[in-house]
C-alpha cells in the first residue's frame, strides 16, 4: 500500500473546542494527515465551514453528525451535505432514515455511514437505554440494515469489525473510533483496540483523536500510528 493510500485510512479526529485549536494542528500535521473528522464539538463552533474549506483544500472530511429525525428531515439535510465537497457521513442506523439518506445523496460521492452502538456504551448502558440485545448483536443487527439500505460503510467499535466485515463483505466502509496505540489510555471508550490489531480485524478506517492531538509532538504521534498501521 503506498503512503497516500495509507493516509488516507488514518482519520484525525479534530475533537477541540474552537477553530484556532483545529487549524494549529492542521497546520502542524501538514501532509502527513489528509482525512479529518468534524463532529458536533467543533462544528457548533465554526466547524462547518472548516469543513467545506479544507474539502476545497483537498483534505477528505469525515462529518459526525449522526443524524436521526424525520425522512424528509435526513433528506434535505444530506442534500446539502452533498454540496459541502465532504467525503463521509454518519448517521444512525435506524432502517428508515438510511434509505432516505440514499436516496437524498444518490449519485454524489458521499460516503453514508451507519453508526450501529456507541463505542462509549457496554451492555448496561443498553439495558438502561431500553435496548434488549447486547451490544454485538445490536451491532450486527444494525450492520446488516445499513447493508440492506444500501449505505456506503460502517462505524462500529474496533472488536466488531471482524463479525461486521463478514455481514457487510469485502465492499463497505468499516470506520472504527475507539483506536488507541500500545500503552495508551482508553478515556471514555469502553471497545478499543490498537491501529494494527483494528486493521486486521477488517477496519478499513481508523479514526483517531486524543493520542495524536493531545501529544506533545502531533505529527511524530500521526507518523508512529501510520508506521503501526504499515506493518499490517
Amino acid at each position: 500500500m503506498t503512503d497516500a493510500a495509507l493516509r488516507e485510512r488514518l482519520i484525525v479526529g479534530l475533537d477541540v473546542p474552537t477553530l484556532d485549536i483545529a487549524e494549529e494542528v492542521i497546520s502542524e500535521l501538514g501532509d502527513t494527515v489528509s482525512y479529518y473528522k468534524i463532529g458536533y464539538q467543533l462544528a457548533f463552533a465554526g466547524g462547518l465551514g472548516l469543513a467545506s474549506e479544507l474539502a476545497r483544500s483537498g483534505k477528505k472530511v469525515f462529518l459526525d453528525m449522526k443524524l436521526l429525525d424525520i425522512d424528509n428531515t435526513v433528506a434535505k439535510a444530506v442534500e446539502n451535505i452533498v454540496k459541502m465537497g465532504v467525503s463521509m457521513l454518519t448517521l444512525h442506523a435506524y432502517p428508515k432514515a438510511m434509505r432516505a439518506a440514499v436516496e437524498a445523496a444518490w449519485g454524489s460521492d458521499l460516503c453514508l455511514l451507519g453508526v450501529t452502538v456507541l463505542t462509549s456504551m457496554d451492555q448496561q448502558d443498553l439495558v438502561d437505554a431500553g435496548y434488549e440485545h447486547d451490544p454485538h448483536t445490536l451491532v450486527l443487527i444494525r450492520a446488516e440494515q445499513a447493508f440492506n439500505a444500501g449505505m456506503g460503510g460502517i462505524v462500529c467499535a474496533a472488536p466488531e469489525a471482524e463479525a461486521v466485515r463478514k455481514v457487510v463483505g469485502p465492499k463497505l466502509a468499516i470506520v472504527t473510533p475507539g483506536i488507541r496505540p500500545a500503552g495508551s489510555a482508553a478515556g471514555d471508550q469502553k471497545r478499543v483496540m490498537t491501529p494494527a490489531d483494528a486493521l486486521r480485524a477488517g477496519a478499513s478506517h481508523l479514526v483517531v483523536s486524543r493520542p495524536i492531538v493531545g501529544a506533545r509532538d502531533r505529527r511524530a504521534a500521526a507518523e508512529e500510528i501510520l508506521a503501526e498501521m504499515a506493518k499490517v
